[in-house]
C-alpha cells in the first residue's frame, strides 16, 4: 500500500477543507470571539471611550441588587403567557386550514403574511391600532359596544397584554404551518382504527392528534421561550423607555439601555451572560422534561 494521495483526491480534500473552513471561520469571528469578549467585558467597567477598568464580579453583584433587573425579568416571564395561547389558536387555525376546500391555499397564505412582515413595520402598525385616541381597536370597541377602550400602551396594566396580542397576531401563522404539516403527516389508519373501536371526535383528537403532534408542541415551546426572552424590537418601538413604570421592558431591552444609552458596556455584558444562562437552563429543563410527554411514533 502507498501513503501517497492521488492528485485528484488531494484536490477534492483541499476543496472540502475550503468549504468547511468558511462556516468555521464565520463562527470563530462572529460567534466565539464576541462571546469571549463579552465574558471579559462583564468583569470590567467600560464606557466605550476610555480603557476598560477591571472590577471582577462587581457587575454581577450590582446586577442582583438592581430592582429593574427583576422588573424586566418579570415582564419577560409574564409575556410567556402568549406561548400557550398562540399554540391553541395556531392548532385550531391549522385544523381549519386542513380542510379540503377550494381556495384554502389563499387563506393559508393570508394567515402566514404577518410572519414574513418586518417586525418594525408590524410594531408601527400596532402602535397605531392600539392608540388610545384614534386607534382602530378603541374605535371598534366604541362603535360596536359603546365601550371606552383603555390606554393600551400608556397604562402599566394594559401594555403587556397589548404586546402579547400583537405577538399572537404575528406568530400564529408560523405555528399554523408547523401544525398543518403535522396534521397532514398523520396516517388515516390511526383514525380508521379508532372509529372501528367506537371512538368519537373528541377522543380521536385527544388520543391520536395531540400525542402525534407532541414533537411540534415541544419545538414551539422551546423556540417560543427563547424568542420571548430575546424580545426587543417591538418593545423599543412601542414602549418608549420601557413603557410606563418600566412595565414593558424586557431583559434584552434593559441590556440595550445600559449598553447604548448609558454606555455601561461591562454591566450590559454581565446582564447578557445572566440572560444566556437563564435561557440555557430553561432549554435544558425542557429537553429533560420532554421525555415524559413526547410521543415518538
Amino acid at each position: 500500500m502507498t501513503n501517497k494521495i492521488p492528485g485528484f483526491r488531494r484536490k477534492e480534500i483541499l476543496w472540502a477543507y475550503g468549504f468547511v473552513a468558511v462556516p468555521v471561520l464565520g463562527f470563530l469571528i462572529f460567534g466565539l470571539a464576541p462571546l469571549v469578549a463579552s465574558a471579559v467585558l462583564s468583569l470590567t467597567q467600560w464606557d466605550m471611550v476610555s480603557s476598560p477598568k477591571f472590577v471582577g464580579l462587581a457587575n454581577y453583584v450590582d446586577l442582583f441588587k438592581d430592582e429593574k433587573v427583576y422588573k424586566s425579568l418579570f415582564n419577560t416571564v409574564f409575556m410567556l403567557i402568549g406561548i400557550p395561547l398562540g399554540m391553541l389558536l395556531s392548532l385550531l387555525l391549522a385544523i381549519l386550514m386542513n380542510q379540503k376546500i377550494k381556495g384554502i391555499s389563499v387563506f393559508r397564505t393570508i394567515y402566514y403574511i404577518p410572519v414574513i412582515s418586518p417586525i418594525i413595520a408590524v410594531s408601527l402598525l400596532w402602535q397605531w391600532i392600539l392608540n388610545q385616541d384614534y386607534g382602530l381597536l378603541n374605535q371598534m370597541l366604541w362603535n360596536g359596544f359603546h365601550i371606552t377602550g383603555p390606554n393600551w400602551l400608556g397604562d402599566p396594566h394594559w401594555i403587556k397584554p397589548s404586546l402579547i396580542l400583537m405577538g399572537l397576531w404575528g406568530g400564529i401563522g408560523g405555528n399554523m404551518v408547523l401544525y398543518l404539516a403535522g396534521l397532514q403527516s398523520i396516517s388515516r389508519s390511526y383514525y380508521e382504527a379508532a372509529e372501528v373501536d367506537g371512538a368519537n371526535g373528541f377522543q380521536k383528537f385527544t388520543k391520536i392528534t395531540l400525542p402525534l403532534l407532541s414533537n411540534i408542541h415541544f419545538y414551539i415551546v422551546v423556540m417560543g421561550v427563547i424568542g420571548t426572552f430575546q424580545a426587543f424590537s417591538q418593545i423599543y418601538v412601542m414602549a418608549a423607555d420601557g413603557g410606563p413604570e418600566f412595565s414593558a421592558a424586557t431583559v434584552v431591552f434593559y441590556i440595550y439601555q445600559h449598553a447604548f444609552e448609558y454606555f455601561n458596556m461591562g454591566y450590559a455584558s454581565s446582564l447578557a451572560w445572566v440572560l444566556g444562562i437563564i435561557i440555557f437552563i430553561l432549554t435544558l429543563l425542557q429537553f429533560r422534561l420532554s421525555k415524559r410527554w413526547i410521543y415518538n411514533d
